[in-house]
């Protein structure tokens, strides 16, 4: 497993019809499709629940490879105990997904002759064979490391490590079978200032088949610290490619933002050609691209941000207590039985746009958003009425505003969307475009 995956995933412990109205047009339609992470393949997910200095957090594990093989390292505030660990349910992360993903909407255009009211880390080796116990301890002595807290949760064998420099911690992770990255001693440095432990798992292979799951599931680690932070530079040490993060805040009080990076809402709201229905995945990715080069490479993308006892479209229901308690929700009481805010982030990073750690903090805010990008079907009925008339005139005017703006969002060729566009009786090609394409 290479050790910037385990990095990107795990080194985060710092820290159905509806109606809507837009621009005064009321119309009803339905959700169609979501951008989940499905849609990267390096995608990483973590949860943070958090209320004042209280964290939950659960670090989803997408390792790919022979489970004996598998270890990760992730730095921790404080000492951890055997009940502050524990295995969590992998559909929890799938759950937040799809509840929080951007959505592409479709609405149908009403009979404009009715009458109506309403307008319009490297692969990790094979620990080595264990030493008599008192030389262990000698040589773990001798490089500064100390075994802080030694057990099981699940199917994971846990330590928990503190050192005084980093040059020892290497070593000693290297001889416990832990193959590090040239560099990375370098980065473990500033945690080792700050007197972060180390959190250090493995797979129990005995516990693992005996669990019957085919693939490793999350980990959630319980702390109280007022640093609120995702320390991705680890992870960054051997990657060679931009890699993305999703993370899922769930707050009490409202949206939590990035604060030494800016956090820009991605592009919303936009109204786009019919066809993408077909090709929403692509779609997504092409505008997250575009977006994120605009930016410079350099922000927090705000995907969603919601109370979580609600939605508008659902793209899946929304998560009830017991789903809540397992994505480490812990302050719901009778009395507030789903006060739960939900903000969504997406970082693109690479190490020479972000070379700071990720720092966070809650707001206030309780504003809605929602990545949402609209499909406006064409009435095909009769239209025997002047306003019919005048209907059917203005879609070729529409259908090529939403090819520019398909272009300007995806950077799209526009001659080869304005291909795939329903053509209209009245439509007519404009007699300069054969020479000005």
């Amino acid at each position: 497993m290479k050790l910037f995956r385990i990095s990107i995933t795990l080194l985060l412990a710092f820290v159905g019809f509806i109606c809507f109205t837009p621009d005064a047009e009321a119309f009803c339609g339905f959700y169609v499709a979501k951008a989940d992470t499905k849609l990267y393949n390096q995608a990483s997910q973590v949860i943070i629940a958090r209320d004042g200095s209280r964290t939950i957090l659960t670090m989803a594990n997408d390792y790919q490879g022979d489970v004996k093989d598998f270890a990760l390292v992730v730095p921790v505030p404080v000492v951890l105990q055997k009940e502050q660990v524990r295995v969590g349910d992998p559909k929890i992360m799938e759950r937040l997904d799809a509840f929080s993903a951007p959505r592409l909407v479709e609405y149908f255009d009403p009979n404009p002759c009715a009458v109506y009211n309403n307008r319009q880390f490297e692969d990790a080796v094979p620990a080595a064979p264990p030493r008599p116990l008192a030389s262990a301890r000698e040589r773990d002595r001798a490089l500064g490391v100390t075994v802080e807290s030694r057990f099981s949760v699940g199917e994971y064998d846990i330590l928990i490590l503190s050192a005084r420099e980093s040059n020892g911690l290497q070593i000693w992770l290297q001889r416990n079978g832990y193959k590090m990255p040239a560099g990375a001693s370098q980065l473990l440095q500033p945690y080792i200032r700050q007197n972060m432990k180390f959190f250090v798992a493995k797979v129990n292979l005995a516990a693992f088949q005996k669990s019957g799951y085919q693939y490793l599931r999350p980990l959630q680690i319980a702390y109280e610290s007022s640093k609120f932070m995702l320390p991705i530079r680890l992870g960054m040490v051997n990657a060679n490619t931009a890699q993305d993060l999703i993370v899922y805040i769930l707050s009490p009080k409202g949206q939590a933002e990035v604060t030494n990076y800016r956090t820009v809402k991605v592009p919303s709201d936009a109204e786009i050609p019919v066809f993408v229905k077909n090709q929403f995945g692509d779609f997504y990715k092409a505008m997250f691209q575009t977006a994120y080069t605009q930016e410079d490479k350099k922000v927090a993308f705000l995907e969603y941000a919601w109370d979580m006892s609600n939605c508008d479209p659902c793209s899946a229901e929304p998560l009830n207590p017991e789903e809540l308690r397992k994505a480490g929700v812990f302050w719901l009481t009778p009395s507030q039985p789903s006060n739960v805010f939900i903000t969504r982030l997406h970082v693109r990073y690479t190490r020479d746009k972000f070379p700071e750690d990720l720092m966070f903090q809650e707001t206030s805010n309780r504003q809605n958003f929602q990545g949402r990008y609209i499909l406006r079907h064409a009435f095909e009925g009769e239209t025997n009425c002047s306003a019919g008339q005048q209907y059917k005139r203005a879609l070729a005017t529409r259908f090529e505003q939403e090819a520019q703006t398909l272009a300007k969002l995806t950077g799209w060729n526009i001659n080869e969307i304005r291909k795939k566009l329903p053509v209209t009786q009245t439509q007519q090609t404009p007699f300069w475009r054969n020479i000005w394409p």
